[in-house]
């Protein structure tokens, strides 16, 4: 049963990925997915790349090629590993992402998420060249929750074989399974739980203040806690992921002092290590540029 409470997260801000080359990375994330370069660190090995709706994906190379440093450090947190992670296209959008993947060689599967009661729900899934999993969703541009900040954006002017990406729509992380594993997802960071796998361990959270049904080209964004196994398209969830929310930090802050989890914060920030290694930051809206 969906959790119909208020959520202290508001939506997903950014997610880090572990790559081995910053040129590679550079080259692949602007040209296919026209994405803008934000800021570049070679020296500590970080490359932020921004989408149209202020989203952000960004760029580690690994820890054993650089000291951990920032306001993270403490928590051990790195850039995601063989992540899964969907993407935004507006709706309709669909032959135009499938030109874009021909033209850079580029090949994909197609999966209808639909019920067969419904209209086609299609997702497209190609992995970028550090073995992450992408997903590629319809979703309808005019459509948001003014309590979610990155779900109003029109559809992106896009170059000639460039995806037309509008932001982030889920991420896919690894756990154990272990029986407290959904109880602590909700309970430490309040997340709106959606669903579950009576076959599996398989959790579904909604990224916003009020969990909503998914399907249906809805715009919200949402964060899937899976077991270490081999999902749609042959994508296995990520590992060590360190993900940035958007949160109301008043209404968090009691509950991670409570979780017994370890923490870290600022005058407009707070930020916990998952059992499982994943590090979760939380920013104050105002605070995200």
């Amino acid at each position: 049963m969906a959790d119909t409470s208020s959520s202290p997260i508001l939506d997903l801000a950014a997610v880090c990925l572990e790559v081995n080359d910053l040129d590679r990375a550079s080259c692949f994330y602007e040209s296919l997915l026209g994405l803008s370069v934000t800021s570049r660190d070679d020296r500590d090995g970080r490359l932020v790349l921004s989408l149209p709706n202020r989203q952000k994906l960004e760029c580690w190379l690994p820890l054993t090629r650089r000291a951990a440093g920032g306001l993270l450090s403490d928590l051990g947190a790195r850039g995601g590993v063989h992540l899964h992670f969907a993407l935004q296209i507006p709706r309709g959008a669909s032959d135009l992402a499938r030109n874009a993947l021909r033209a850079h060689g580029l090949t994909w599967q197609e999966i209808n998420l639909a019920e067969p009661d419904e209209e086609p729900d299609v997702g497209l899934y190609f992995y970028d060249p550090f073995g992450h999993g992408l997903e590629l969703r319809e979703v309808e541009t005019d459509r948001g929750d003014p309590r979610a900040p990155f779900t109003r954006v029109g559809i992106p002017s896009v170059r000639r074989f460039t995806l037309p990406v509008i932001g982030l729509r889920e991420i896919v992380l690894a756990f154990a399974g272990s029986p407290d594993t959904g109880r602590r997802l909700r309970e430490a960071y309040g997340l709106a739980f959606l669903k579950e796998s009576d076959e599996r361990f398989f959790l579904q959270f909604a990224l916003g203040a009020q969990a909503k049904p998914d399907g249906r080209h809805t715009p919200q964004r949402w964060l899937y806690a899976w077991d270490p196994q081999v999902g749609l398209a042959g994508m296995l969830p990520g590992e060590h992921v360190t993900a940035r929310f958007l949160a109301d930090l008043d209404a968090l802050r009691e509950r991670l002092a409570a979780s017994g989890l370890q923490t870290a914060s600022g005058e407009d920030w707070l930020a916990a290590r998952d059992t499982d290694g994943h590090v979760f930051h939380f920013i104050q809206p105002d605070a995200w540029e």
